[in-house]
């Protein structure tokens, strides 16, 4: 279990859920997600969303030629670590996970780096949709955490290990960004009843793929 310090959280940020509950991998999700932006749009529409949905699937391609063929570790993950679904009881300290509606086995650096852009939501403003990435942490905070985790299993982790955790999260970044990116144009179609600006969320989220891309795969 990934552990974070959070207070007793009780609301959880439902809106994430009212989405495709299929299990998932940080490629394939996205995948399942451009198809779904096409089927969405209107007839008139569709041939600018082809072309726009063709240029995402050349980022998803790019991602998985990247990601694909590295060693790297498996686990039953979360995929949606957002701080209301964080829960600890702060008499025994223990941590609780809820909220498993996008959980499956996947990379254990693409639940990780979720968390981490995370971090830069407060859902709990007048203006949940907005983010503010200078919250995401630093390499030192980062460092930490997965120093933490890789030695919850009760081995000291080695230099080697952690900084080739950290190099699988920077990437795994791009993913998480691309794939709520996707979920915001959806969801702001099929939930047009509930009270959130998905698509100034989802243009948070590709423009910080876009600027956030050239240092994670170079300029190409």
């Amino acid at each position: 279990m990934i552990k974070a310090q959070f207070k007793l959280e009780c609301s959880t940020r439902s809106n994430k859920s009212k989405i495709s509950r299929r299990r998932f991998s940080a490629v394939g999700v996205v995948q399942t997600a451009v198809a779904g932006q096409r089927s969405l749009a209107p007839a008139k529409k569709r041939k600018d969303t082809d072309r726009q949905a063709g240029s995402k699937g050349d980022e998803i391609a790019v991602l998985e030629k990247t990601l694909s063929g590295v060693e790297q570790s498996v686990g039953f993950c979360h995929n949606d670590l957002q701080y209301g679904n964080i829960m600890i009881y702060e008499e025994t300290r223990q941590v609780t996970l809820i909220d498993y509606e996008y959980a499956s086995f996947n990379p254990i650096a693409f639940d990780i780096a979720n968390h981490f852009c995370e971090m830069a939501a407060d859902y709990h403003t007048a203006t949940p949709h907005m983010l503010d990435f200078s919250k995401y942490p630093d390499i030192e905070e980062q460092r930490r955490f997965v120093q933490t985790y890789l030695s919850s299993a009760g081995e000291k982790p080695s230099d080697g290990e952690v900084e080739k955790l950290l190099g699988l999260i920077a990437k795994y970044t791009l993913a998480s960004h691309l794939f709520w990116g996707l979920w915001g144009i959806i969801s702001a179609h099929v939930n047009k009843n509930i009270d959130f600006e998905y698509k100034e969320y989802a243009r948070q989220r590709l423009d910080q793929y876009w600027q956030t891309k050239p240092g994670m795969l170079g300029p190409n």
